[in-house]
């Protein structure tokens, strides 16, 4: 059989074998962490070993490692919980930032999708009251990073708290949660080739946190419910390998920017969002005008390369992005844009099949083009 060029690491990433060993390993423990027998404590060891090593790659105490299911939760325990009735995004927050509160106030972003931080100063000046900022770390769809620190410099004069999206940052860029001076910060464990259906919510020392799922007293109150052991497991050893890999990862760039060259050599009208600024090195989005994303996504699919169009977050479903929308990208070519995110199964041949591919579609979709004209 043929190999699928998997091109959507931001989407998932394929999971590490030494993830899916830990995995196995830990479902072969009896007992629950919460027991005080043997078994129990055996249990318990595996957690805390797994918080130890999440936290270490991203600079946190192992005390403020709150176990979640998954980015989208930690998000929600960290705007829910953080106590502050006044809430502002930025514009180019994930749906599970942006749907997590009414009310919430966006803070608009420049054409690169970058926070307006003079947009920050004047809400937070604007009204009194504490206030909470959640501002990602790196886009999940253009891979633009924002400029947290600065961010964070701002709403600490203003007394607000801030909490931080890193779920696509961790892993392949340096993240230090204290360096950054951040209150709450969001993990998921499958965007770092972990399994799917973990997470974590890092807490600062003294960052208020109110649970917002009751029953029990895991994860210090702050969390109800027993914990994922093998999820935890497989999550605790993938942060150990993403903190060793990083300058792997970051080499991915070369390749990045060497598709990118390719495609406007092929496609001068390609546009290329958010290339002005930092961006992670796996990460390129991009339209032709005219070359739907979705028609691209399937043609694709159907020639075995995997490729997303926008957030793959919406249950299958590819709607206008609201990332580009905030960005300034007029509707007809937000439509044609593709995602294109490498990681630690790419190859050098991958990115050549991609270019090969890709072109063979837009010839088909240029002679329909002018069948169409021709009728």
């Amino acid at each position: 059989m043929e190999r699928i060029v998997y091109l959507d690491h931001n989407a998932s990433a394929p999971i590490r074998p030494q993830s899916a060993e830990a995995m196995a390993s830990a479902c072969a423990l009896t007992g629950n962490a919460s027991s005080v027998h043997r078994y129990g404590r055996l249990v318990r060891q595996a957690v805390e070993d797994a918080r130890e090593e999440v936290a270490a790659m991203v600079g946190a105490s192992p005390a403020g490692i709150v176990f979640t299911s998954g980015g989208t939760e930690a998000n929600n325990l960290a705007i829910r919980g953080a106590g502050r009735l006044r809430v502002l995004v930025s514009a180019v927050e994930h749906p599970s930032v942006l749907r997590a509160g009414a009310d919430l106030e966006i803070v608009p972003v420049d054409d690169d999708g970058v926070i307006d931080l003079q947009a920050l100063a004047s809400l937070l000046e604007d009204e009194t009251g504490p206030a909470l900022v959640s501002l990602m770390l790196a886009n999940n769809e253009t891979g633009v990073v924002q400029p947290v620190a600065a961010a964070v410099e701002i709403a600490h004069r203003h007394g607000a708290l801030v909490h931080c999206d890193a779920v696509q940052a961790a892993g392949k860029i340096p993240v230090d949660m204290m360096a950054l001076g951040l209150d709450y910060l969001s993990l998921s464990a499958h965007k770092i080739c972990g399994p799917a259906g973990t997470g974590a919510l890092a807490v600062a020392d003294g960052a208020p946190l109110a649970g917002v799922a009751f029953g029990g007293g895991q994860e210090r109150g702050r969390r109800a419910g027993t914990e994922n052991l093998p999820g935890i497991a497989g999550f605790g050893v993938a942060a150990r390998l993403a903190r060793t890999a990083l300058e792997e990862f970051a080499g991915l760039a070369r390749w990045r920017d060497g598709l990118e060259r390719r495609i406007l050599d092929l496609a001068p009208a390609v546009r290329i969002f958010g290339a002005a600024s930092e961006r992670l090195p796996n990460t390129s989005c991009f339209a032709l005008p005219g070359m739907a994303g979705e028609t691209q996504v399937m043609a694709l699919d159907l020639a075995g390369v995997a490729v997303s169009a926008g957030s793959a977050c919406s249950s299958g479903k590819i709607a206008i992005s609201h990332v580009l929308e905030a960005m300034g990208v007029d509707k007809a070519m937000a439509v044609c844009a593709i995602r294109v995110s490498l990681g630690w199964t790419s190859t050098e041949n991958d990115i050549e099949t991609f270019i090969r591919t890709w072109t063979a579609v837009r010839a088909t979709a240029d002679a329909a083009v002018r069948a169409a004209a021709a009728a």
